[in-house]
């Protein structure tokens, strides 16, 4: 798991005004998305305790990332998701053998009952907010982004093992990932291989923004919300690891931003276009929120900035299609052709 790559996107980063923006892609881990660092944690961690059966709530990438590493080491697991998971998401899990429970209500209600039948069962507990080893599996993406930005940056900051960014902005749910990007910078930090930590940014969408009412609010404990977000990875009524993520934002300095949908599947496009990322709308999510602190000021354009993607886009095909359009249906003539571009401005593909 991990080793994604860092990328460098210039034409992105000019885009909004910045000079050193990163997108670390983690849509290339093996189920598509980064929660196979902790997935993978809970699969060995299940072995090494001789659990029959490993189990989980998700919405949708967490059991993909689970059913895909049980499928590699040959272990029994059952997933409970929300019968309205996006179909490739739900692909993903019964193509590699997992029983697949969805569930006729919310993903909270999916966390509540898979808490209780990892009760009356006995079986391992992967959920998000209940395992403390997911927290270490989701880490690891600050470990590498600090070893892969100092090797790309030696122009900028000298030679060193490791380089904190100014910013990283990733999108946020039940608050898991967020508190496990912290703890990796707090771990450089504590080893003195970094001398800073970066500013931590949260995005949620305003229609699913537990996290970032309580931040504003200065509050503790979120309220919840009834989630209704379109970027289903995202999509949670009661946060279940509200407390590392609230944490990781006051500490560092950040913010938490609450961006519309419209901004989230809008910003599928310029990931894809100008940086050669396809982003499911949590993945995006990220940019979305980048683009409103940099309105806000939040981020001054000579700062290093690393944007998280989640999950490849392949897990929302739906999502891509609405943001990306229809194709030009043409009949097999050259004719055809000419009109097509003739309709479209004259505009030529890109090289």
């Amino acid at each position: 798991m991990g080793d994604t790559p860092l990328l460098a996107v210039p034409r992105l980063a000019d885009s909004l005004g910045l000079r050193h923006l990163f997108i670390k892609d983690d849509g290339r881990n093996p189920s598509a998305s980064l929660k196979d660092r902790a997935s993978a944690i809970a699969v060995a961690r299940a072995r090494e305790q001789g659990a029959a059966v490993v189990a989980t709530a998700s919405t949708g990438n967490a059991a993909a990332a689970l059913a895909v590493l049980s499928a590699a080491a040959g272990q029994p697991n059952v997933i409970f998701v929300p019968k309205a998971a996006p179909p490739a998401k739900i692909a993903q899990l019964l193509v590699h053998g997992s029983l697949v429970l969805a569930v006729d209500g919310s993903y909270d209600q999916a966390y509540d009952l898979c808490l209780a039948a990892c009760r009356e069962f006995g079986w391992y507990n992967r959920s998000t907010g209940y395992n403390p080893y997911m927290t270490e599996g989701k880490k690891t993406v600050s470990l590498e982004i600090g070893a892969q930005l100092a090797q790309a940056q030696t122009d900028l900051a000298g030679p060193a093992p490791f380089l904190a960014p100014d910013a990283v902005f990733v999108s946020v749910g039940d608050g898991c990932i967020l508190g496990g990007v912290h703890k990796g910078f707090q771990d450089l930090l504590a080893l003195g291989w970094i001398d800073r930590m970066p500013r931590l940014y949260g995005v949620q969408s305003t229609r699913s923004a537990a996290l970032y009412n309580a931040w504003r609010a200065g509050r503790e404990v979120p309220a919840p919300v009834e989630a209704t977000t379109r970027a289903d990875s995202i999509s949670v009524d009661a946060p279940r690891d509200p407390f590392k993520a609230l944490r990781a934002v006051r500490e560092t300095g950040g913010a938490f931003l609450a961006v519309p949908d419209e901004a989230i599947l809008a910003a599928i496009l310029p990931l894809a276009r100008l940086a050669g990322v396809f982003a499911e709308p949590a993945g995006a999510a990220a940019l979305a929120g980048l683009a409103q602190a940099v309105e806000q000021g939040l981020v001054r354009p000579d700062e290093t900035v690393v944007v998280i993607n989640t999950g490849s886009g392949l897990k929302d095909v739906g999502a891509a299609m609405e943001a990306g359009g229809a194709p030009v249906v043409i009949p097999p003539t050259l004719e055809a052709v000419r009109k097509a571009l003739a309709d479209s401005s004259g505009r030529r593909p890109q090289d």
